[in-house]
């Protein structure tokens, strides 16, 4: 049986899919009485699985009439794509968020599976150089990490 997170999320994504909408509105509140969970497990779901790493933006109205509105980010020209990669990347770059940010954009099909291995190399390669050969600080090899993916994947764009 999913689990009630899986289930809240496929029914968010049920509601883009009907009709290729790229807004999605709903009350917390009236989501939460239907799938009987409390108004916290709404948020946690969409802090957690709409994400701007994952193509989504979150806007919400609180009061009595308020509303939560998810909207689904498409970049049809590459000027938009790289602006978003600039600011999903940021400035530094860990290992594991670089990873999950690869694997969310190959899911969200701007990058393939084969660009995202690569990346990914090329990558470790990098931070094992930072680290051994160069002594660099963690903080340097997060700083550098970040640029070369955002040259990257702007090559990629651009392609």
């Amino acid at each position: 049986m999913p689990s009630l997170t899986r289930e809240i999320e496929r029914y968010i994504n049920e509601l883009f899919g009907a009709d290729e909408e790229s807004v999605v509105s709903v009350r917390r509140k009236e989501l939460a009485e239907s799938f009987g969970c409390v108004p916290s497990q709404i948020n946690y779901v969409l802090r957690s699985r709409f994400t701007p790493e994952k193509g989504y933006l979150i806007e919400s109205q609180r009061g009595g009439h308020g509303y939560i509105r998810i909207v689904r980010l498409s970049y049809e020209n590459p000027e938009e794509r790289l602006a978003h990669i600039n600011k999903i990347v940021g400035e530094r770059l860990t290992a594991p968020v670089c990873k999950k940010l690869l694997t969310s954009l190959q899911e969200r099909g701007l990058i393939n599976a084969r660009e995202r291995l690569i990346i990914e190399v090329v990558l470790r390669y990098a931070e094992e150089l930072g680290r051994s050969e160069f002594d660099l600080s963690s903080y340097k090899r997060e700083l550098i990490q970040a640029e070369m993916l955002k040259r990257i994947l702007r090559s990629l764009m651009l392609a």
